[in-house]
């Protein structure tokens, strides 16, 4: 029997289970990962974080809740700058996080207690521009959808309405011919010149609440497709996050301390 102490946070209603990974104990760590984040038989969480103190911040390794290794999540990397400053790893107020994607900085704007507020330099949107309308083939006919990777590949597919079926193809998005890898997929309808809706299901979780390089994906890819200007205010189903694209794409959302305690990893 082994047992994995852990912190929950969450971004923006897009949950974390943070362990530091000198205290993880287990050597199957994808499995951990899926067994841990289970919603019925687990904790429950989108996904599972270890991290190693370093000199100005953490590093950091990120489990998707089905064991796969994404490089990076934009609400996951805020979670673990609050973590950083909660636990007095950092003092704050910049945190720099070592992440898949690389190294990332993080300014913190606002807290009150459990909850912080972060801006986050997500770095630079890479982009081909045959991809900003890019002709994906599905089951159900042609699709066009902007290709962009904002630390990991982003999917973004524009419409008047969610569709019914956004789910089945956000699945089928995601395993898509077209990435090797899997990709998050984001439905963005657009509501006026600075401000989207976006839905999502993200590679190797599914339908989130939120997503912070999902909402980034999306933003570029409206910028790209000129059907907004930056800033833009990113509406996602548990809250409202705000984008610009000057030097860099920053990202400003929240996170929250949720509480602690200890996952039972048995036989």
């Amino acid at each position: 029997m082994i047992e994995v102490p852990f912190h929950k946070l969450h971004g923006d209603e897009n949950d974390f289970l943070l362990t530091w990974a000198d205290r993880s104990h287990s050597a199957h760590l994808a499995e951990t990962a899926r067994r841990i984040c289970a919603r019925n038989t687990g904790i429950g969480a989108d996904g599972w974080m270890l991290l190693w103190p370093e000199s100005d911040g953490l590093k950091t390794r990120l489990f998707n809740s089905d064991g796969s290794e994404p490089e990076i999540s934009g609400n996951g990397t805020r979670c673990a700058a609050a973590f950083a400053i909660w636990s007095g790893v950092v003092p704050g107020p910049e945190v720099v996080i070592t992440t898949g994607a690389g190294r990332k900085t993080l300014a913190l704007k606002q807290r009150r207690g459990t909850k912080f507020v972060f801006e986050m330099n997500m770095g630079h949107p890479v982009y081909k521009d045959e991809e900003v309308h890019a002709k994906l083939n599905l089951s159900s006919g042609e699709i066009d959808a902007t290709l962009v990777n904002v630390g990991n590949p982003q999917c973004a597919v524009f419409v008047d309405a969610l569709p019914e079926n956004w789910r089945s193809l956000g699945a089928e998005l995601e395993s898509h011919s077209r990435f090797p890898n899997r990709s998050n997929v984001s439905f963005v309808r657009v509501r006026d010149r600075n401000s989207i809706d976006v839905a999502f299901f993200e590679r190797g979780v599914g339908e989130t609440r939120s997503s912070g390089t999902g909402s980034t994906g999306a933003a570029v890819a409206a910028i790209l497709r000129k059907r907004v200007e930056n800033p833009v205010r990113i509406h996602t189903p548990a809250g409202e996050l705000a984008f610009r694209w000057d030097d860099s794409v920053y990202l400003t959302g929240p996170a929250e301390y949720v509480g602690e305690g200890v996952f039972v990893l048995g036989d």
